[in-house]
């Protein structure tokens, strides 16, 4: 069971921002940012493409293949060797010259300049690993939906009006299974209609999210705890981490557009909603903070790649001229978990409005059943009437059995079920105490009930420790935990107090049925006094009970039916 009032609350910037209020955040966004849409990864000239040192060689002028004939001879080495190392030399010294303090081609060590550079960039990355892991890591369905929101608004707003299920029920029977055909196939027909452009945005933006979330869960400190372990604490064998640096530039260079203004946006509501409910809480003020931090994340990450040339770092390392950055994958899922979402969306709907209407149908029946009284309501459980309630799934079959008490139970059946516990002469034991205990049980079930509901009042017991949970100070998660406890607590009374209800009605009807056959020697023997009891005629009085066991079925069938209702929210 989950406190769904406590998470409309946390999750109302996500669920409830109309399209419009979404676009003004975003406009917002916009008119307040600095942020610079200059490539975060500038390609170098000579790394679009490398080239084996064979194929430059043979490229060169014969008298400079001579001269490095020659050496090759004095050196013992191929020409083309000589040649490589040639190049290699030169592309140290010219990172040495345009990026000083960096890396030492000789020794091949990355140096203490690259180790404060790259502990920038881990703190760049670590502000977006907080931002999706309170987003796209949480709920990337609803992150997408919500992104879905502001770049292709058009749709958005068709796949709430257009899939809603009473615009495909012209039965009021038609069945949940075809109304969730019938939204489906609509929603189908909508999704058809993006075009190239959003789709386009859409995969970037999803692309652009999938190296954040790479860049984010880099593991920078595995390079960092490198330098400290390599002697003095200020360089770091190149080769100790050649595969962890070639990833991280592989990431980069795939993170070479800043990400869209909407996918920050999306970033932020979903990092704020876990403290839209905190006392003092200034949108503006936070969106604006986290869009100055985002900025200056970025900034760092430009920063990095320019500063430090890590193709050519690597190049030099592996003295591989051919090593060229690789695009990384990822991002071309976007579509399949969007469409699942709106899909579990539309679907909930026509499950709901099904729901709504078995609620209505069971309303119904309720009067009738119960000679037109009306549901006798927990005072203290969230209804449409007390919203600030506690939530207790099992309300409503409460309800139904205070009600069934009052209106059938204390009048009609007591009046045949209250001679056979006082006068009733029991061929067994067992069936007179296992009709003791259910006329007891049933009969206190308003008493239970009733304190069952002062319980839930701000002065009652689980009221009070519903309220010191909510406003416990403890991180979220640990507040959370303890108002689920608490609703927990509540749900497994509610659940015991409808049980022992039911097991009482089920126990009844079984001697009850056993009294109508009249007969003895099965496990629900017939009573020895039944032709004397109430001082009536024993066919006027078997009558009654005969209905009164209808009446019990019928209660059954309505708490089951409450069960299945209940089971149709989950």
């Amino acid at each position: 069971m989950t406190d769904s009032h406590e998470d409309n609350t946390l999750h109302r910037l996500v669920s409830e921002l109309t399209l419009e209020e979404r676009n003004n955040f975003l406009e917002k966004l916009r008119g307040q940012s600095t942020l610079s849409y200059e490539p975060m990864y500038e390609t170098w000239e000579d790394m679009e493409s490398g080239e084996m040192c064979e194929a430059q060689y043979t490229r060169l002028p014969w008298y400079v293949r001579l001269c490095y004939l020659i050496l090759s001879l004095l050196k013992s080495k191929s020409p083309v060797k000589v040649f490589e190392e040639g190049m290699m030399n030169r592309l140290g010294h010219q990172i040495a010259a345009e990026a000083p303090g960096l890396y030492d081609h000789q020794k091949n060590l990355l140096l203490l300049g690259f180790f404060d550079l790259l502990t920038e960039l881990k703190d760049a990355a670590r502000f977006f690993y907080t931002a999706l892991d309170l987003s796209v890591n949480r709920d990337s369905g609803g992150f997408y939906a919500f992104l879905g929101s502001l770049e292709m608004g058009d749709l958005h707003r068709r796949l709430e009006t257009e899939t809603i299920p009473e615009l495909f029920t012209e039965k009021l029977d038609a069945s949940e299974r075809e109304l969730r055909q019938a939204a489906v196939r609509a929603m189908e027909v909508i999704f058809s209609a993006i075009n190239d452009t959003q789709r386009s945005i859409m995969y970037a933006n999803a692309r652009s999210l999938n190296c954040l979330k790479e860049l984010a869960a880099f593991g920078f400190d595995r390079i960092i705890i490198t330098f400290g372990s390599s002697g003095g604490g200020q360089t770091c064998p190149v080769n100790a981490v050649r595969d962890l640096l070639m990833n991280l530039n592989n990431i980069l260079f795939s993170l070479k557009d800043p990400p869209a203004m909407a996918l920050l946006e999306s970033l932020f509501i979903y990092r704020l909603q876990e403290r839209s409910g905190e006392p003092g809480f200034d949108m503006n003020a936070e969106i604006h903070s986290l869009l100055g931090m985002a900025e200056g994340a970025i900034t760092t990450i430009r920063d990095f790649n320019k500063k430090v040339p890590l193709t050519r770092i690597l190049r030099c390392a592996s003295r591989d001229m051919t090593l060229v950055p690789q695009q990384i994958s990822g991002g071309e899922e976007w579509f399949a978990i969007y469409r699942d979402y709106w899909k579990k969306q539309v679907e909930a709907k026509a499950t709901e409005y099904i729901r709504q209407r078995k609620y209505k149908e069971l309303l119904n029946s309720f009067r009738f059943f119960l000679k037109g009284t009306n549901l006798k309501v927990l005072y203290n459980a969230v209804s449409e009437t007390n919203p600030k309630g506690l939530p207790v799934p099992e309300a409503f079959a409460l309800s139904f059995l205070l009600t069934f008490h009052a209106a059938i139970l204390v009048n009609d059946a007591n009046m045949f079920l209250r001679p056979i516990l006082i006068d009733g002469e029991f061929f067994k034991k067992e069936n007179r105490a296992e009709y003791t205990g259910a006329y007891n049980d049933i009969m206190k079930l308003e008493e239970d009930i009733r304190q069952f509901d002062l319980k839930l009042s701000p002065a009652g017991e689980y009221g009070t420790h519903y309220s010191q949970a909510k406003e416990d100070m403890s991180a979220l998660s640990i507040k959370r935990r303890k108002m689920q406890q608490v609703l927990d607590e509540v749900s497994h009374e509610a659940s015991g107090i409808v049980i022992r209800g039911r097991n009482a009605i089920i126990s009844l009807i079984n001697v009850l049925n056993g009294i109508l056959k009249k007969e003895a020697g099965g496990k629900y023997d017939t009573l020895a006094n039944i032709d004397k009891l109430a001082g009536k005629t024993p066919e006027v009085f078997l009558d009654g009970v005969t209905e009164l066991v209808n009446k019990f079925q019928q209660a059954l069938r309505i708490i089951k039916d409450i069960d299945t209702l209940g089971d149709l929210r989950q």
